[in-house]
């Protein structure tokens, strides 16, 4: 058996140990709620894609489940959870740098 074939083999074995329970993953990621974080700051899909410069169609999908935000994004999300006022702080401030 070729190396390639060994590692599938492998990580399919290791797949199935973590959903039996037996091994915990090496990493988990917090997938952020699109649909929590925009109610929890009480706005529109609307008037949270244009706060967070996100395209109003994004955020629709994302919620819809029609469409998974990337790694990036997904961090993207997480710091407006958790920190909305640093987000809106920082774009502000770009956006008086790219006007100057």
């Amino acid at each position: 058996m070729s190396k390639l074939g060994q590692r599938l083999i492998q990580s399919a074995n290791e797949a199935l140990a973590i959903a039996r329970g037996e091994v915990e993953p090496a990493r988990v990621y917090e997938r952020a709620d699109v649909a929590a974080i925009r109610k929890e700051l009480k706005l529109s899909q609307e008037k949270f894609a244009a706060r967070f410069r996100l395209s109003v169609a994004t955020v629709r999908d994302w919620e819809q489940g029609r469409r998974t935000p990337d790694a990036s994004a997904n961090n993207y999300l997480l710091v407006i959870k958790y920190s909305p006022k640093a987000v809106e702080k920082a774009l502000a401030k770009a956006g008086e740098e790219l006007a100057a």
